[in-house]
């Protein structure tokens, strides 16, 4: 599933093919249009110039000199250049055709992500109102700050897009890991400086992989081969189910507090000043 730092690149494609271009001609299948329709759609970009790109988490939004698409990629979302793929694909679901040639599509295979169109500003302020702070930019103290709201498991709430928008499970996975914390500890249970460690951790996490990707000692890099070592220890991973998604985790390194490395069972303690 594309998450914030892939949403990022995606947003930096948008810009190096589509910013300062006119659009000549739009296509679409209506299965990915959420708000409007194909006819409209092509009638409301037709003539317009797009400029700077921008992103909200997982959200990209291609704003013109009149009304702003916006592109949400679901799991299996992405952006094609015709440049580099001349022909189309089956699972293209929109193209923006460009004066002067090019096309940029939406890719988009299960069909779980989707295009809005908002006539102005405030219509994408208000599609977006109930996220929270788009990860890569929310202060490290504000991030800390909204986590010791939470009641649930520190992987719920940041893959609750409401307390801080375009964190998914692989990211919200290496940062617990950076940050040394169970994914199934609850938050409540944090000391003030192990949110503001895990703050931290995210974003280094966010920053790396939007510059540079994944590399050596990252669990990202080695979660999903057989019988891997944790990069840090050397121990081996586990995997469990939390908040509904598949979490890998290092029994050694994010340990239940007091407990041991390894060891799963027993309460969490909650801490006195994570209130």
């Amino acid at each position: 599933m594309p998450e914030l730092p892939d949403v990022e690149r995606l947003r930096r494609a948008f810009r190096a093919h589509a910013s300062g271009r006119t659009v000549e001609r739009v296509w679409a299948d209506p299965a990915v249009l959420r708000n409007v329709g194909p006819r409209e759609l092509q009638e409301a970009l037709r003539g317009r110039t797009f400029g700077e790109p921008g992103r909200h988490g997982k959200w990209l939004i291609g704003w013109t000199d009149g009304p702003a698409l916006l592109l949400h990629f679901g799991m299996t979302g992405g952006l094609v250049w015709s440049g580099d793929e001349p022909a189309r694909h089956r699972h293209d679901r929109m193209g923006i055709g460009f004066v002067g040639g090019g096309e940029l599509r939406y890719r988009d295979q299960r069909k779980l992500g989707g295009v809005w169109l908002a006539g102005e500003p405030d219509e994408v302020a208000a599609h977006l109102a109930a996220l929270g702070p788009d990860a890569l930019a929310v202060p490290e103290p504000e991030l800390a700050r909204r986590l010791s709201r939470r009641r649930g498991s520190l992987k719920a709430a940041l893959l609750d897009q409401t307390v801080v928008a375009g964190v998914g499970n692989l990211v919200a996975d290496e940062a617990l890991w950076r940050a040394r914390l169970h994914p199934e500890r609850p938050v409540p249970s944090l000391a003030p400086e192990e949110r503001r460690r895990l703050a931290r951790a995210l974003q280094r996490v966010l920053v790396g992989l939007v510059e540079r990707g994944p590399g050596r000692g990252w669990l990202l890099a080695v979660r999903d081969l057989p019988g891997v070592a944790c990069p840090r220890c050397r121990g081996p991973l586990q995997r469990t189910r939390v908040a509904g998604r598949t979490s890998v985790f290092c029994p050694r390194c994010q340990p239940r507090p007091g407990r041991g490395p390894g060891r799963m069972d027993g309460p969490w303690p909650a801490h006195p000043t994570s209130s």
